[in-house]
């Protein structure tokens, strides 16, 4: 064992849904002292920066019931059991937002919230768009919505994109920007 690492003596489910599972870990500590970690088991997701050739990014207003707010984000969904996150990323556009892409190129995966969960997010970007009908899943409201690249900043600093994956896609097409 490294001097970082946590053994796990005992693992133990406290809660399954449909999305989730919540485990209780009872662990040993470098130190040799013991404690116990709540770790949230997600199966992975991805997310899809969509630029449209009139240079706007493709969003979904949505309900968030975590945070009691509809937020901006880019579209993004969870990845089906044994799914190829990239045949994800192409069938989360279209559900989504109509749009579909001719590729999809992958960009970065990352963890969301590594304190407490496993949820890896593979992010992309989708080249080629064709617009098409959204197809959003029965217990999805989503409305579609692009943006300029200053819009999408306005929108940041009014707090309507607040979640990480968004934000990181307006850095990534500032950057993509800039480096024209």
């Amino acid at each position: 064992m490294s001097r970082l690492e946590e053994k796990t003596v005992k693992s133990q489910t406290i809660y399954e849904g449909n999305i989730i599972r919540v485990q209780l870990d009872q662990v040993i500590l470098p130190d040799g002292g013991t404690s116990q970690r709540e770790i949230v088991k997600h199966p992975g997701a991805v997310a899809v920066v969509a630029i449209t050739d009139e240079k706007k990014l493709v969003l979904v207003r949505q309900f968030r019931k975590p945070l009691e707010k509809t937020i901006l984000e880019i579209p993004a969904g969870k990845l089906e059991p044994g799914e190829d996150p990239r045949a994800c990323a192409f069938r989360e556009l279209e559900e989504e937002t109509g749009y579909q892409a001719e590729e999809m190129t992958p960009l970065v995966s990352f963890y969301t919230s590594p304190g407490f969960a496993d949820e890896i997010m593979h992010l992309y970007v989708a080249n080629g768009l064709r617009k098409g009908e959204a197809q959003p899943d029965q217990d999805e409201f989503v409305e579609l919505v692009e943006l300029t690249l200053p819009e999408a900043w306005q929108r940041i600093a009014d707090g309507e994109i607040c979640d990480a994956k968004t934000v990181a896609a307006v850095y990534y097409w500032q950057l993509k920007e800039i480096q024209k």
